[in-house]
């Protein structure tokens, strides 16, 4: 759907954006995520949800334009992360029996990949 609206036959203000727009976009879309949240309304956190989504979606779909990236990397690479973060669950690391543990291990390996990029 993305792809037809910043297509010729669908909408102007789409076909104009670009990912710079977003940080004001998407800021303005977290927030309102945070708020709803914050006052507990289920129904608007749905759709608040759902404008984020739209957002990665649009941001993904403007990186495939350009030749960065797609959906699909974003996605195997959120896959990568979470199996990579987690090896008490999938790698046959020792078992984590607290939150606390967890959270540890997590920080650990995070800041190790963090460093590996430097």
């Amino acid at each position: 759907m993305i792809a037809f609206m910043r297509s010729g036959d669908g909408c102007a203000w789409d076909r104009e954006q670009t990912l710079d727009d977003f940080k004001v976009h998407f800021r303005n879309e977290s927030q309102e995520v945070l708020d709803a949240l914050e006052s507990g309304d289920t129904e608007n956190l749905k759709e608040e949800l759902g404008d984020v989504l739209w957002h990665i979606l649009f941001m993904s779909q403007i990186a495939k334009e350009r030749g960065l990236f797609t959906i699909d990397d974003v996605m195997a690479g959120i896959n990568d992360k979470i199996v990579r973060r987690h090896p008490h669950v999938f790698g046959g690391a020792r078992k984590l029996d607290t939150s606390g543990e967890v959270l540890g291990e997590y920080r650990k390996i995070k800041a190790a990949e963090k460093k590996r990029k430097l």
